[in-house]
C-alpha cells in the first residue's frame, strides 16, 4: 500500500452529512438530543421525573467508545486488545479492585475481535446485548440511559438485570422516524425547525470553495446520508446555501449505513423521489419528498432514497469510464460510515474525529477574559469531544502492573479501529479546505506509526502528560 494518500488520485469524493459536512454545536444539541429522549421516557413511558434534571458536572460521563451492556446496564471501555480498561454500572464507576475482580485480563464477553472472527470483522458483538456509543447523536443517549440504570438500581433495591432498552429505541423511533420532521412530531425537529441557527454552524466560505475545487478538477462528488431528504434540504440549504445541490453529482438520503454498504442490492434497491427532476445538470428541490418508484439499477447522477454502494459503484464506472474508479468517503461514525465503507466497499476513508481538536477548544475557552464571559453567564456544558475525568483519554488509558512497577499505556479499542480502518484521520473538513488538492497525506498503516494518518498533528491533543506523549509518537 502507498505511504501517502491525495484528493488528486481521486475519482469519486463522496460525504456524510451530520457532523461531517454539517458541523453542530455539541453542547447545545447534546442537550436537545437528551432532553428529547429524557421527555419521552418521563412523559409516554413513565420513568422518573429526576431524568429531566442534570448538571453541567453529569456531561463529563459522555465518553465516545463505551459500550453498554444492556444486560446488567454496566458501561464499558476496551483496551485495544479487548480487556476492560474501565466500566461503570450506571455513572457509578467500578473501582480498580471491581474492575480486576470482575474482568480480570479476559475479553469482554460481548466483545469479538478479529483473532475470534473469520471476517476480521473488528467490532462488539451486534447480538442485541449490547450497544457501542460511536457519534455524537448517540452520546446523550449514554448518559440517559446510565441514570436510568442509576434510577432503577436505586428503586429496585441492587436490580442485577435491565429491560429499559426498548423504551429507548421507542423514543428514537418516535422523534426520528421518518415522517417526524413533516409531521413536526417529537421533540428533536420541532425545536431544530424554531432555531437552527443555535444547534448548526454555517460552513466556512473555505468549505464552499474547496467543493467546487473538487468539481472543476474533473472529480465526481455525491452526499451520502441517513437523514431523510427533508432534513437534509434543511441542513444543506442553511449551511451551504440555496444551491447547494449543485456542489454534488449525486446525493443520496435515507441511505440506512450500515446496510448502504454491507446489504446486496436486492436487499436495499434505490428509489427516486418526487423531487428528483434534473434541468440543465442542477437538482429542483420540489415539497414532496416521498419515495416513488423502486429503481433495478441506478442509471444518471441525480437525487435518490435508500439504495446501496454495489448499484451506486457500477454507475461510478460509467460516469468515469474506468473499471474501477477510485473513491474516498468522509465520514464521523466507524459503525456507520468507516468501518463499512473501507471493508465492504473497499473505499479510502476519511474520518472526521473532533478529540483531535477537543482541547484546543477548551485551551480557547479558558484564555478568553473573564469579563467578556458575562458576569451572570450560566456554566456552559462541557463538549462532548473534549477530554471526559471519568473516562479518561479516547486514544490511550493505563493498565496497573503488579508491584512498584509504574502503568503501562495502552491503546483503546476505538483508537485502534482508527487506525485500521480510516485512510486518515482530521478534526474537520475545514482543516484541509485550503490545502491543494494534491497534498500528500501520511496514511494510517501497519507498517508505521498509530498515529501517522492523524493530520494535522496528534500528540498535544491525544494526551497533556508525558506518557501518553510518549506511547503515541512511537514507531
Amino acid at each position: 500500500m502507498a505511504q501517502h494518500f491525495s484528493l488528486a488520485a481521486c475519482d469519486v469524493v463522496g460525504f456524510d452529512l451530520d457532523h461531517t459536512l454539517c458541523r453542530y454545536n455539541l453542547p447545545e444539541s447534546a442537550r436537545l438530543i437528551y432532553n428529547s429522549f429524557a421527555q419521552f421516557l418521563v412523559q409516554e413511558k413513565g420513568y422518573g421525573k429526576e431524568l429531566l434534571t442534570l448538571t453541567p458536572e453529569d456531561w463529563d460521563f459522555c465518553c465516545k467508545g463505551l459500550a453498554l451492556d444492556l444486560e446488567d446496564g454496566t458501561f464499558i471501555k476496551l483496551a485495544a486488545d479487548g480487556t476492560v480498561l474501565r466500566a461503570s454500572h450506571g455513572t457509578r464507576m467500578l473501582t480498580p479492585e471491581a474492575l480486576a475482580e470482575t474482568y480480570g485480563k479476559k475479553d469482554w464477553r460481548h466483545c469479538v475481535t478479529d483473532k475470534h472472527c473469520a471476517s476480521s470483522v473488528d467490532i462488539p458483538c451486534c447480538s442485541g446485548k449490547c450497544y457501542f456509543y460511536d457519534n455524537y447523536f448517540d452520546l446523550p443517549g449514554a448518559l440517559l440511559c446510565a441514570r436510568v440504570v442509576d434510577s432503577l438500581t436505586k428503586q429496585n433495591r441492587g436490580q442485577k438485570t435491565f429491560d429499559f432498552w426498548k423504551d429507548v429505541v421507542a423514543g428514537i423511533q418516535h422523534n426520528f422516524k421518518m415522517s417526524a420532521f413533516k409531521e413536526n412530531c417529537g421533540f428533536f425537529f420541532p425545536e431544530i425547525k424554531r432555531n437552527l441557527g443555535k444547534y448548526v454552524y454555517r460552513c466556512p466560505e473555505s468549505v464552499r470553495r474547496w467543493l467546487r475545487q473538487l468539481k472543476d478538477a474533473g472529480k465526481i462528488t455525491m452526499l451520502i446520508t441517513s437523514s431523510h431528504s427533508d432534513y437534509c434540504k434543511l441542513l444543506g440549504t442553511y449551511i451551504l446555501g440555496k444551491d447547494f445541490a449543485d456542489l454534488f453529482d449525486i446525493v443520496i438520503t435515507n441511505a440506512l449505513k450500515p446496510g448502504f454498504f454491507s446489504h446486496f442490492p436486492s436487499q436495499r434497491p434505490f428509489h427516486t423521489l418526487a423531487l428528483n427532476l434534473i434541468i440543465s445538470c442542477h437538482l429542483i428541490l420540489l415539497e414532496n419528498d416521498e419515495e416513488q418508484e423502486e429503481l433495478p439499477s441506478l442509471d444518471k447522477p441525480g437525487w435518490y432514497s435508500q439504495g446501496n454502494a454495489a448499484h451506486l459503484y457500477e454507475l461510478l464506472k460509467k460516469m468515469t469510464g474506468k473499471p474501477e474508479p477510485k473513491v474516498v468517503y468522509f465520514g464521523d461514525s466507524m459503525h456507520s460510515d468507516i468501518f463499512p465503507a473501507h471493508h465492504y466497499s473497499n473505499w479510502d476513508t476519511v474520518l472526521i474525529l473532533e478529540e483531535l481538536r477537543g482541547q484546543d477548544v477548551e485551551k480557547a475557552e479558558e484564555a478568553e477574559p473573564l469579563e467578556k464571559r458575562g458576569k451572570y453567564e450560566a456554566p456552559k456544558v462541557k463538549p462532548l469531544n473534549s477530554l471526559s475525568n471519568k473516562w479518561g483519554s479516547y486514544f490511550i488509558d493505563s493498565v496497573s502492573r503488579r508491584g512498584n512497577a509504574e502503568d503501562a499505556m495502552v491503546y483503546t479499542w476505538s483508537s485502534r479501529r482508527i487506525s485500521t480502518y480510516s485512510t486518515i484521520a482530521i478534526p474537520s473538513i475545514e482543516t484541509i479546505a485550503e490545502l491543494p488538492l494534491d497534498y500528500k497525506f501520511t496514511r494510517f498503516s501497519t507498517n508505521s506509526s498509530k498515529t501517522a494518518g492523524y493530520y494535522p498533528s496528534v500528540h498535544y491533543t491525544l494526551g497533556s502528560q508525558d506518557t501518553d506523549s510518549k506511547i503515541l509518537t512511537e514507531k
